[in-house]
């Protein structure tokens, strides 16, 4: 803890406002989100079309409009999108306290993904440019530290709240972003928008993307990085899967634990993998052993085993690797996709990084969701091990080949 408050400290006030601002966007986020499909199953009655429509419509919203909020953050600043997702997150939660119509979900559930299509990549670009070059890595570390913190703390207020009602739930998470939006306008410095000019917006638009297609290593390196998304993704889907498989109906007292320890490992790791990485390998080479851990995290769960101890033991193994994994290459993704984008565009470029990693999370699942119900039970995992691997092998060879060198990326035009 107190390696955390000396590393915040060493940082800028708008970059602390930025992490203490995360960890609030999570806490008020996934005191919610977990609990919504219960809510509109059996709190309002849906049918479970209705409440697939209703959670679809929240990612799709967010996922196809990342690349939009990036270039919106470029074209008018960082500060007013990332307050504009604060203030539409607030309204999008205040209406699903009220909301018992489909019409009304379905609106407050694009209203929440639209939100965080805005602010997301905004408040990435805002850090990796108030940390500047030299101090970029140790920023996104720190930040994932409140991510993880506010993803580990947000179901359990979550779960406290909902001994009221989820009402009550949406009320106070639409209280704290309705309070982070008063809080960066007041405290959070304005800067310049990375893409002023004076030609017509759709054509600054234009070319902002077909620099970003033209870009060759940004792209590959994007998806050589969507496998990585897809292991993540696991923690909610593959791993409930399993623990269904062991334990039946206390399904969700141990994939809570599991999600516990995901977020613990990931709380505790963060800064000393970071710092060791930082001494001893490249940014491209810590990307490799971070994808190396997430394909080895699946590996304890190929054996198959159905004694409860053994079960247990095998999911809390693969949650905590896939942390570590994901905490050792983290900060030096988000600093590999600054390096790519050559310092500029740089929301526009999370923007269309976050896209790609959505669209490979869809498409993964459908293929891991397709492996199970196969019934061969050490095939999702292999299948999943192999991903890793595959994308560690992408990322060391497009490093190999200098593609992940300042040098590789193409000067617009």
């Amino acid at each position: 803890m107190r390696g955390l408050r000396a590393q915040l400290a060493s940082f800028d006030r708008p970059a602390r406002l930025l992490m203490v601002n995360q960890f609030a966007i999570n806490l008020g986020f996934y005191m919610l989100m977990p609990y919504l499909a219960d809510h509109l199953a059996h709190g309002l009655g849906l049918a479970a079309w209705a409440v697939g429509l209703v959670l679809g419509v929240r990612n799709l919203s967010q996922q196809g409009m990342f690349l939009v909020g990036g270039t919106l953050a470029d074209r008018f600043g960082c500060k007013p999108m990332i307050l504009i997702g604060c203030v539409l997150r607030t309204g999008a939660f205040g209406l699903l306290a009220v909301a018992d119509e489909l019409p009304a979900l379905v609106l407050a559930s694009a209203l929440t993904g639209l939100a965080g299509a805005l602010f997301n990549p905004a408040v990435r670009a805002y850090l990796a440019a108030d940390a500047g070059e030299e101090r970029r890595v140790e920023a996104f570390a720190a930040f994932n530290v409140f991510y993880q913190a506010g993803v580990l703390a947000g179901p359990l207020a979550g779960l406290a709240l909902l001994t009221w009602n989820f009402s009550m739930v949406c009320a106070v998470a639409a209280f704290i972003f309705g309070a982070l939006a008063v809080l960066q306008s007041r405290a959070l410095p304005p800067r310049p928008p990375a893409r002023a000019g004076t030609e017509p917006v759709w054509r600054a638009v234009a070319t902002d993307w077909r620099s970003i297609a033209a870009n060759r290593p940004f792209l590959l390196f994007a998806a050589a990085m969507s496998g990585s998304y897809v292991l993540a993704f696991q923690v909610y889907l593959a791993l409930p899967l399993r623990a269904r498989e062991l334990f039946g109906a206390q399904t969700g007292v141990v994939t809570g634990a599991v999600f516990a320890v995901s977020a613990l490992a990931a709380l505790s790791g963060q800064l000393k993998l970071t710092a060791w990485a930082k001494r001893n390998l490249s940014g491209p080479q810590a990307i490799v052993y971070g994808l190396m851990a997430m394909a080895a995290a699946f590996l304890p769960l190929l054996h198959g085993s159905r004694r409860a101890v053994a079960g247990v033991a095998t999911l809390t193994a693969c949650a905590a690797l896939l942390a570590w994994g994901g905490a050792l290459l983290y900060p030096f993704e988000m600093d590999t996709v600054v390096r790519l984008s050559g310092d500029r565009l740089v929301a526009t470029y999370y923007g269309a990084y976050n896209t790609a990693s959505g669209i490979a999370i869809s498409l993964g699942n459908l293929a891991v969701g397709a492996l199970f119900d196969t019934g061969v039970r050490w095939l999702p995992w292999a299948a999943l091990a192999a991903t890793g691997l595959c994308c560690a092998g992408l990322v060391a060879r497009l490093h190999r080949a200098g593609y992940l060198a300042p040098s590789a990326i193409p000067v617009p035009g």
